[in-house]
């Protein structure tokens, strides 16, 4: 089976959250685990435990209130993707000490490694842009946050 999946979107309402609901760093990846396991049919444990793992290396808390967990999974025939906007800002270990409200997940098939970067890539760019967080940070349903993360990114901003 060839992957045509070259780009990674959130395809569908379901994998995005608006006001998640949790106290803990820990919590936040268990609950997002959950959620990707159903949609990849996956053991909820086994992306935790990828999840955490990832985080023993270094955590994926950016900066700027922003975080980009991610991991490999053997036996998946694509990128999954969820993206959480968190009711309340939770410590996440992140680069410049800031605590997380804005939670990029992405789950790659172990041998994705191109299209795991890009998609690694894409959404760090996306994230940098401060107007996108500021939209995102003021979208209250899961619906205004589909609608600011599948709109068209501008290709480059005035220097």
């Amino acid at each position: 089976m060839t992957d045509t999946h070259n780009t990674v979107t959130l395809a569908h309402p379901d994998r995005v959250v608006a006001n998640l609901r949790v106290g803990s760093k820990k919590q936040a990846l268990a609950d997002l685990s959950k959620l990707v396991a159903e949609m990849a049919g996956l053991h909820e444990r086994q992306v935790f435990d990828v999840l955490v793992e990832r985080e023993r290396l270094g955590s994926t808390g950016i900066g700027n209130g922003i975080a980009i967990p991610h991991g490999r999974i053997t036996g998946l025939d694509r990128v999954y993707e969820v993206f959480a906007r968190l009711e309340k800002p939770v410590d996440f270990e992140s680069l410049d000490s800031k605590p997380v409200d804005l939670i990029y997940l992405l789950l790659a098939p172990a041998d994705a490694g191109a299209d795991h970067l890009k998609a690694l890539a894409r959404v760090s760019r996306l994230l940098r842009d401060a107007p996108t967080c500021a939209k995102l940070r003021g979208s209250d349903s899961d619906a205004a946050l589909m609608s600011v993360l599948t709109a068209p990114y501008p290709a480059s901003h005035a220097a």
